[in-house]
């Protein structure tokens, strides 16, 4: 593959990422060109606000911070007219036969826009910005930690970009990040992930019913309003109902006050650590979300517009 023309971090805005930025910004990591942050519109505020404070340390830096973006995931996901957003709700047949909806969500409202400003930077011509010109190669960071070896697919998914993995190169877990964040003055970084992603755990949405009221709202709205999977026939081959919590109960219904096995675990790294508790500590980047399984990366040029 040809010698890179730009190092781009994928921001998701969570802990590792944050971490590469800063790194970038201090010059740690030296060379990066760009950073981009994909929105799907429906993030908790204290990550626009981390945002905002994280785009002040790139502009000192004179590193540019992208904000793109596919439409709004929550908007999309409730409106008849819009094309069907397949995001991955626990679902239960009406014979008691329980499973998950497909989840492209990652894909369509991350990966994409990230893709399309990829090509942009590198020269392909609007309006389309299909066509990246020959040669034009962008080298990706992507913030994967040493407990996240599992995620990562060197698999080539195009031909114009190459994934680098720098915390990987430095031996850096999610846990390292966290105390170097913390000897920072970063140590509340939130993480990354849509108000009402699926994938939250019970200590996440007990955090946002105690502490956020506001999104928890927004969020048992929402559970309301997908049902039947939040367009008005339902979601496309859905035989029963959808839910946002594992439990296929509404969500201000759900057992959230139930401590999992995995929390438990979490908990004991903790206190090990002077930490806070965290949980699920899994955010949602444009590489890996919180079903700690690599997202589904486009299959086709049309995907990866």
């Amino acid at each position: 593959m040809s010698t890179p023309a730009l190092r781009l971090l994928s921001l998701g805005a969570g802990v590792q990422s944050t971490v590469l930025a800063l790194m970038a910004c201090t010059g740690e990591l030296p060379g990066l060109d760009g950073a981009i942050f994909a929105d799907t519109g429906w993030e908790p505020a204290r990550v626009y606000a981390h945002l905002d404070r994280l785009t002040g340390e790139f502009d000192r830096a004179g590193i540019p911070l992208y904000r793109v973006g596919n439409g709004n995931l929550r908007t999309d996901s409730l409106d008849p007219a819009h094309r069907f957003v397949s995001v991955p709700y626990f679902t239960q047949s009406p014979t008691g036969q329980r499973g998950m909806a497909r989840r492209q969500c990652t894909s369509e409202y991350k990966l994409v826009p990230i893709n399309r400003k990829v090509r942009e930077l590198l020269g392909a011509k609007p309006p389309r910005l299909r066509t990246v010109p020959k040669g034009r190669v962008a080298e990706q960071w992507i913030g994967f930690s040493t407990d996240e070896i599992s995620r990562v697919n060197d698999r080539p998914t195009n031909r114009y970009t190459l994934k680098r993995y720098p915390l990987l190169e430095l031996g850096l877990s999610r846990k390292d990040c966290e105390r170097w964040l913390k000897l920072r003055g970063w140590g509340e970084t939130a993480k990354s992930s849509c108000i009402g992603c699926p994938f939250h755990g019970n200590a996440h949405w007990r955090d946002m019913r105690d502490h956020h009221p506001t999104e928890w709202a927004d969020a048992v709205d929402f559970d309301h309003a997908i049902r039947t999977g939040g367009h008005r026939d339902g979601v496309p081959g859905l035989r029963g109902q959808a839910f946002l919590h594992s439990s296929r109960l509404p969500l201000d219904a759900a057992p959230i006050d139930r401590v999992t096995s995995r929390e438990w675990a979490d908990r004991q790294l903790d206190i090990f650590d002077e930490l806070t508790e965290q949980g699920d500590p899994d955010g949602c980047s444009p590489y890996g979300c919180r079903s700690n399984n690599p997202a589904p990366f486009p299959q086709s040029t049309k995907e990866a517009a």
